[in-house]
């Protein structure tokens, strides 16, 4: 067989031609499609006998690779969520597989049309602005780290940026003249920026006054000087939680993630009446339909809907009977 069909000649092309030359793919995208295909290995080892040098595309089939998606879900216990996002990583392979390998295009073909699985998606939760006050109440400003969380957390929630992209922001991302505003890259190594309340200003203004500890480049730095990580702003946020629950009780039945404080900034804007495709930009969506989430969670705007309706006036209601078998089949389902 030719070469250019071992799986492993194209995985290598993939990565370092298609992934990281031609698309540029960020850190992140190419250490989850990586995980995907180190699964797909070891699950052709036990099922095929075969290591992953030895494959060849012909192994690779649709019924190999709905196998695959089968037992991540059963034997390893992964979601439809996770299961969907590794046939997208596959997926991408195999349409640069239909590129490279033509005469194997009936078996791509097969493996592409293999469909995502649908799930439930949960409500996003979000916080209220008593909750949001007694959080950002919480931290001690007579202290060096409670002015530090202080700062942090309302940029946090009045930004809306990620996690990530909070912790990664340099000092000069900040500007403070006419048109305040936070500069970021977000995901797929988007840049943009992010406008500043007249209070997240003040209180910036004040923390970059701040000494710089050991001339750290961070916005927010830990106390030597060095970039916070993702654990700790975790952290100092559960314990400003606890704080902030003995005097708004609401907060001790809710999980309050840094993910959350960027559902509460979008619920803000979008309480607010702030336009969707607005929230959108603001928070760094590549679609519209992400940022539709927030409409699904926001109560008052379905009661309001619902006030708007007449209640029905017609005559009695009758349920549809089909008058043929198929129809009926159908009817049941």
């Amino acid at each position: 067989m030719k070469p250019a069909c071992n799986v492993a000649t194209l995985v290598e092309r993939y990565f370092t031609e298609r992934l990281m030359r031609q698309r540029n793919a960020s850190a992140n995208t190419i250490a989850s499609y990586r995980d995907t295909f180190r699964l797909l290995f070891k699950f052709a080892q036990a099922r095929l006998r075969k290591s992953p040098s030895d494959l060849t595309i012909g192994d690779l089939d649709a019924s190999f690779i709905g196998a695959f998606l089968n037992d991540l879900e059963t034997k390893r216990g992964a979601s439809a969520k996770t299961r969907n996002l590794r046939l997208t990583a596959i997926r991408s392979f195999f349409q640069f597989v239909s590129f490279e390998e033509p005469a194997h295009s009936a078996l791509i073909q097969r493996v592409l049309a293999i469909p995502s699985k649908r799930h439930d998606k949960r409500q996003v939760h979000f916080l209220t602005r008593p909750e949001i006050e007694a959080i950002l109440a919480a931290p001690d400003r007579t202290t060096w780290l409670g002015r530090r969380d202080h700062t942090l957390l309302l940029v946090a929630v009045q930004t809306g940026l990620r996690l990530s992209e909070l912790i990664s922001l340099d000092r000069d991302a900040v500007h403070l003249d006419a048109g305040a505003h936070v500069r970021c890259v977000g995901k797929g190594r988007k840049e943009r920026t992010t406008p500043l309340t007249t209070l997240a200003r003040r209180a910036l203004q004040a923390w970059l006054k701040e000494p710089i500890r050991k001339e750290g480049t961070a916005l927010f730095t830990n106390v030597h000087g060095g970039r916070l990580s993702a654990d700790s702003v975790q952290s100092l946020l559960a314990k400003h939680v606890q704080v902030a629950g003995e005097s708004c009780p609401s907060l001790k039945s809710k999980r309050v993630s840094p993910h959350v404080l960027r559902h509460s900034a979008a619920m803000e804007l979008l309480q607010a009446g702030v336009d969707c495709s607005v929230i959108a930009l603001w928070l760094g969506h590549e679609s519209i339909e992400t940022t539709q989430t927030y409409l699904h969670a926001h109560l008052a705007l379905k009661e309001a809907a619902l006030a708007k309706l007449k209640p029905y006036q017609g005559g009695k209601r009758t349920r549809f009977r089909p008058d043929d078998r198929l129809l009926a089949f159908l009817e049941a389902l």
